[in-house]
């Protein structure tokens, strides 16, 4: 399999692609989610490209479904869908929207867009995969000021009363949302207790070493399991590190050539 850094920095391109393409935005929050795309899509779960609908195959839920970009790039690399197909990605008229939508391509689960609400879906389709006595997991990413929603908690307790150890939740910590940073608007911290209280088995990593991602993601207990993720904004482009104004920002023509060099 290809070097998953280069697979990473290819995605990253492909979003840029995108989004300059479309002007369209999302582009920060896209990009801190990409190593953990990477991680699951390449090295922990069980899906098969040519049979995306296959019973057995492991179920992956984009909560923050403004990052749809990153997803789409994800699955036309990993082999669900020509890349070219991204071309018409958030243009008039297009079937690919700038918002994750089930089956715009190849391998999209479900949709989503108004946050808080993916661990929900999650959790419904982890206990079916227990009541049915079939072994998938199911994965749910969501940003950090997604969890400000009070549907992420009541999903919460919902998955630890049940023993949902089939489903993992990846938080993507980026530290901002729309309005600017996440604790600033409602602080989540002590994040990780909170979790832990809730029953949840907890791990806080780095989201952006797709080797440990692999190992920690992979990782099934005896309770539902949260992998909070540490991530940088805007990751890979220099001038959007850490920086919320990128989660709305446009590029220009200029951005978009320096952007381009900095991730090839």
């Amino acid at each position: 399999m290809e070097n998953l850094a280069v697979v990473a920095k290819k995605v990253r391109k492909s979003i840029l692609d995108m989004a300059y393409n479309a002007k369209d935005s999302h582009i920060g929050c896209a990009l801190s989610s990409v190593d953990v795309l990477v991680a699951l899509y390449f090295g922990v779960m069980r899906i098969d490209p040519t049979k995306p609908k296959d019973l057995q195959r492991d179920r992956f839920i984009l909560s923050k479904g403004h990052i749809a970009s990153a997803l789409y790039a994800t699955l036309s690399i990993r082999g669900f869908f020509k890349i070219e197909d991204l071309a018409s990605f958030a243009k008039d008229g297009s079937s690919i929207p700038s918002h994750v939508a089930q089956d715009a391509v190849s391998g999209v689960e479900t949709s989503g867009g108004s946050g808080g609400h993916g661990l929900s879906i999650g959790a419904g389709m982890a206990l079916a995969a227990q009541i049915d006595n079939v072994s998938y997991r199911v994965f749910v990413l969501t940003g950090d000021g997604e969890l400000q929603e009070g549907s992420i908690w009541e999903a919460a307790m919902f998955a630890s009363s049940r023993n949902l150890t089939n489903l993992t939740l990846i938080v993507d910590r980026n530290m901002f949302q729309t309005w600017g940073k996440v604790d600033d608007v409602v602080a989540l911290e002590p994040l990780a207790e909170r979790f832990s209280s809730f029953g949840w088995d907890v791990d806080e990593i780095d989201g952006h070493d797709i080797p440990n991602l692999i190992k920690v993601i992979s990782a099934i207990g005896d309770k539902p399991h949260v992998v909070i993720a540490r991530t940088l904004k805007g990751n890979g482009v220099s001038f959007m590190e850490g920086r919320g104004d990128w989660h709305n920002g446009v590029l220009t023509e200029e951005q978009y050539k320096t952007a381009i060099q900095e991730v090839s």
